[in-house]
Parts: C-alpha cells; structure tokens; sequence
C-alpha cells in the first residue's frame, strides 16, 4: 500500500480521534465530510467535457456533485465568539487520486474567526463570483465540469492562458489563495468583501484581486450578486467579473432560477477577450423522491480581433432519491457551437448521456 494512500487516511483518522478528546474538554467539534459520485457517461463531439471529434464513453467522477471529502472545524470561545477552520480537497473517485497534481487541499484551506456580526476567514477560498452563483444556478450547481455558470460567469475556466489573481492556475480563477474574505449576514441581506493578496515581490497589486458581492434572502426569494477584479502576476493585465442572479421557489417547491455573468479580460496591451453568460432553469419535484431539473445557457465570447463566437447549452436532471445521502441520476446534455469556438475542426453539435450514483457523508 502506498505512503500517498496512507496520508489522507491517517491524517483523517488523526483527526476524528483528536475531534472526540476536543469535544470532551472544549465544547469543540471536527466533522469529516464528503461526496463520492460516480457515473457511465457517453458523449459525441465530446472529449469527455471539451470538445473533440470523437464518440466516447468513460467513467466520470464528480458528474452530478464534485467528488471530495473535507474537515470542518469549530470552536466556541464565548462571548458570542467562535473559531472556524476548513479543509477540503477535490477526488477523481474512479481511481483514488487528487484532483490536482500541484496542491492536496485545492478546494478550501483557511481559518476564521466568527460573531454575530459576521465571519474573517483567511487563507485559499472561492471567489465572490462563485459564492454569488451557488445560490442562484439554474443547475444547482451540478455539471461542475461543465456548467457555464461555474465555468464562465464564475470563471473556474475562462481559458485564457493567464494567470490572474492568486489563483495558482492560468486556466481559471474561481479560488484564490492568499486571501482575506468577510462574510455578514443583516435582516436578509447578505455582504461580502474579499482581497488576495498577489505576493509578488516589490508590486502589492500584482497578482491581486479585490471584490464585493451582495445578497438577499426573503422567503422563497434569493438575490444574488458580485464583483470581482483581478492583477496578472506583471501588473499589466486586469480581468473583471460581475455576476447577477435571483431564484425563487413557487407553490409545490417549483424552483426557478436565472443568472447573467459577464467577464472582460485583457489578453495582451492592445487585446481583449469579453465572455457573457446568461442561463435559465427550473427544478420540479415529483412525488417525494424524484427531482427534474432543466436549464439552458447561452455564452457568448467577443474578441478585439472580431472573432466573436459561443455556444448553447441544454442540460437535464433525473435524480432519483434513494435515502436523505445516497441518490441515482441521469443526465442529458447538448451543445450547439456558434462560429469557431469549438475549434473549426470538430463537430458543430454535442451531446452526451450519463448515468450515475451519488453518495455524501
């Protein structure tokens, strides 16, 4: 068995055992927690999620839900007071490894302070463009790997081959690390503030990125927005997102929800890459165990060379409830390129079906 098993494992074991004395002694608590989801998908015009000329069809981990497992952390220290801490790194369940090669704890690694007055966290969190989609995708926030509001409007993969913000990627910017993010809740109404610091020697704004992102909550409506700008590592590009949504829930828990995201981007001194997003969707319950979800995105992306292009996509959801943690699914998707943004070389349309089993703890 090998040692980069055995890490993660030990290293949870460690935890819930120290979690149970801490309980005893401090009125603290560790919670280990996670998502297994796997699934069968078949896809043409598809490599897996990005497009391709082939007819494929694999196993595919995190379809519905990213697969994941992670530790929380919370200590009360009185006087309205309490400490928090989170840990949480993304899986490829079909085969046991990481979903990054160049970081364990990619998804959430930071520590905070709460009160009623709100919550300071530090350390590498989600973006408030991600934070102001989550409660308002006409998806739900499934098809992570291929959800246009993830994707696009919260930029998880904007594509542009720069690194912007601390993120530690050049494909997307949806976490960051070396953040500050304050989180407050007033009579419905939610704020948020957030900078990453760039660390780059010498410059504070290289690599940077500051941003709010307001909310509100009255019932069954949900109002959601953001923005958030971000520094190249040299200080001479910007890339700016703004994120605006709402979801409300009609009579016989009917969930509609609709989102807008638009991102502009400067590529190099004298280009730009502008990218909106624009989706709706609506989830039906039928009966107690089965939820139906359809939504639609259109993306457009404009460039300063005048290669404008996008896509539509339609996504639908059968998920089937076999206890409060355990589901099974189906998925259907299709995507209809606009110009080249496929590539001039694959299909025009795509499509795909899966099928799957989720499991959280």
């Amino acid at each position: 068995m090998s040692r980069n098993f055995l890490t993660p494992v030990a290293m949870a074991s460690l935890c819930v055992l120290v979690a149970g004395e801490v309980q005893a002694q401090e009125q603290s608590s560790v919670r280990l927690y996670g998502i297994i989801d796997l699934a069968v998908r078949r896809a043409s015009g598809l490599t897996e999620f990005t497009p391709g000329n082939t007819v494929s069809t694999t196993m595919v981990s995190g379809l519905n839900n990213t697969s994941r497992w992670g530790l929380r952390v919370q200590e009360d220290l009185g006087g309205g007071l309490s400490a928090h801490a989170q840990l949480e790194t993304g899986l490829n369940a079909k085969n046991g490894t990481t979903a990054s090669s160049t970081m364990y704890f990619d998804r959430q690694s930071w520590v905070g302070l709460g009160s009623r007055r709100g919550m300071l966290s530090m350390g590498r969190q989600t973006t408030l463009l991600a934070d102001a989609v989550s409660p308002v995708d006409p998806l739900g926030m499934r098809l992570a790997s291929f959800n246009p509001s993830i994707n696009v409007a919260a930029l998880s993969q904007h594509q542009l081959g720069i690194g912007f913000g601390p993120s530690g990627s050049s494909s997307g910017s949806y976490r960051l690390n070396n953040s500050v993010k304050y989180s407050g809740e007033f009579n419905g109404f939610n704020l948020r503030l957030m900078h990453g610091f760039g660390e780059v020697t010498g410059n504070s704004e290289a690599s940077s990125s500051t941003g709010i992102g307001v909310g509100y909550k009255a019932g069954k409506l949900q109002l959601s927005a953001a923005h958030q700008s971000f520094r190249n590592a040299g200080d001479t590009l910007s890339l700016r997102g703004h994120v605006l949504g709402a979801a409300y829930v009609f009579s016989g828990d009917i969930r509609v929800a609709g989102i807008f995201g638009s991102s502009k981007a400067d590529t190099s001194a004298t280009a730009h890459t502008r990218l909106r997003t624009v989706g709706l969707g609506t989830t039906v319950p039928v009966g107690a165990k089965v939820d139906l979800t359809l939504a639609h995105y259109r993306v457009t992306r404009d460039r300063s060379s005048g290669a404008d292009d996008g896509y539509g996509r339609t996504a639908a959801f059968a998920e089937y409830k076999l206890s409060r943690r355990s589901a099974a699914y189906l998925e259907l998707d299709h995507t209809r390129w606009q110009g080249n943004f496929q590539g001039a070389a694959n299909k025009p349309r795509a499509t795909g079906f899966g099928a799957g089993l989720r499991h959280s703890f």
